[in-house]
């Protein structure tokens, strides 16, 4: 059930989804909230589409604009003709210069290169995760193998022990 409500404070209609169920509904606008019992219902339907039209029409009569809204395609139909008007991705970048196919492609890359370790620290941590109390050199060469440059791993692990988010102990390290 979709109802079309308005706010008694600023005016503001919107639809509400499950009218019956809900005790309360807040205004987006105003974000002051009603029970829904109280508020002003302009229409009542099954149909979210048909609530969504009523709503426009409800909007547009508001506003003074009835006729150019009767002039007007269906809602539905509006958003079917702005998804076919406008160019897509490939003949936006063409046309500005630039090849599709190889921004398609450093897109990919990038995506590629991020894993659940995507920076420096993600990958420290993981070395501490998946290692059993790893040395310092073990967790540097875990970066290594990844990417990260072995010094700046270390560098990252100090940081970690002064802010209290690993421990040390005897040489060996544990993510807290």
């Amino acid at each position: 059930m979709y109802a079309v409500v308005g706010c008694t404070e600023c005016g503001s209609m919107w639809l509400l989804s499950d009218a019956r169920r809900s005790k309360t509904a807040t205004c987006p606008r105003c974000q002051r909230t009603h029970q829904t019992k109280k508020l002003r219902r302009f229409i009542e339907t099954e149909d979210r589409e048909a609530a969504r039209q009523a709503r426009a029409a409800l909007l547009a009569k508001q506003h003074g604009d009835s006729e150019a809204f009767a002039e007007t395609a269906h809602i539905t139909e509006m958003e079917q003709l702005v998804e076919e008007s406008g160019i897509d991705d490939a003949e936006y970048l063409e046309g500005s210069g630039l090849d599709a196919s190889e921004v398609e492609a450093a897109g990919e890359r990038v995506t590629q290169g991020r894993s659940s370790s995507s920076n420096r620290l993600d990958v420290v941590k993981d070395a501490l995760r998946e290692g059993d109390r790893p040395t310092e050199d073990e967790v540097a060469a875990y970066a290594a193998e990844r990417g990260v440059d072995g010094e700046k791993a270390t560098d990252l692990l100090e940081k970690l022990a002064r802010r209290g988010e690993v421990s040390e102990s005897r040489g060996r390290y544990r993510l807290l």
